[in-house]
C-alpha cells in the first residue's frame, strides 16, 4: 500500500469534498421546481379556460377578490347583549379624535444640523430665522434640550415672554441638571421680574 503524507491526506479530502459539492449541485439543478402535491399537479394540468370556468363556477371573475367566495361571519355571538350589558354603550361613549396627528419622522442628524444653523442665526442676530430652525430641529426631535433652550433664547430675544419661558422649563424638564440648567434657571427668574414689573 503506498504511503501518503499527510498534505497528501489533506488535498485527497479537499478534491474529494468538491466532488461532492458538484453533484450535490448538479442534483439540486435538475429539481428546482418545488415540490407540489397531486392536488396542485393535476390543478396544473387543467387549461387556462378550465381554471376560467372553475372560478365563474364559483361566482367570481378576473377583477373580484378571492375573499369574495370565503364571507366572515362578524355577527356577535348569542347571548352577547346578555354577557356584555355595557358594551353598546362604550362604542357609543367612544369618540373620533378631533383633530388629525401628524407623523414625522425621527431624525436626530437633522435636528442637530437645524440646531447648528439656528445658532449661526442667533449669531447674526436673525431671531426670525433661527426660531425657525430651532422650531424645525424639535419637529424631529421634540425632547431635544438644546434646542428647546436655543428657542428659548430666542423668543426672549423677541418680546415673546411666555413661549420663552414655557421653553426654558421644557429644557430643565429634560436636563435639570444639563450645562445650561444655570442658565436657564435665570433666565426663568429674568422673565419672571421682567413680567412683574410689566403688572
Amino acid at each position: 500500500m503506498v504511503k501518503m503524507s499527510r498534505t497528501g491526506n489533506i488535498v485527497f479530502f479537499v478534491i474529494l469534498a468538491c466532488f461532492v459539492a458538484a453533484a450535490q449541485q448538479k442534483s439540486s439543478n435538475a429539481s428546482d421546481a418545488p415540490p407540489q402535491s397531486t392536488q396542485a399537479q393535476g390543478s396544473s394540468n387543467q387549461t387556462s379556460a378550465e381554471q376560467d370556468s372553475a372560478s365563474s363556477d364559483r361566482g367570481l371573475d378576473d377583477e373580484s377578490s378571492s375573499s369574495a367566495a370565503h364571507r366572515v361571519d362578524i355577527t356577535p355571538p348569542k347571548n352577547d347583549a346578555k354577557d356584555h350589558p355595557f358594551s353598546a354603550e362604550a362604542v357609543e361613549e367612544a369618540e373620533p379624535p378631533t383633530d388629525v396627528q401628524e407623523f414625522h419622522p425621527w431624525d436626530p442628524h437633522r435636528a442637530a444640523k437645524n440646531v447648528e444653523v439656528g445658532e449661526f442665526y442667533l449669531k447674526r442676530k436673525n431671531y426670525r430665522a433661527a426660531e425657525s430652525r430651532f422650531r424645525e430641529a424639535l419637529v424631529y426631535k421634540s425632547d431635544y434640550a438644546i434646542a428647546k433652550y436655543r428657542l428659548g433664547e430666542t423668543l426672549e430675544r423677541l418680546g415673546e415672554v411666555d413661549d420663552a419661558r414655557a421653553n426654558y422649563e421644557g429644557y430643565l424638564k429634560i436636563l435639570p441638571h444639563g450645562p445650561l440648567s444655570e442658565d436657564a434657571q435665570k433666565a426663568l427668574e429674568r422673565l419672571s421680574k421682567k413680567q412683574q414689573s410689566k403688572n
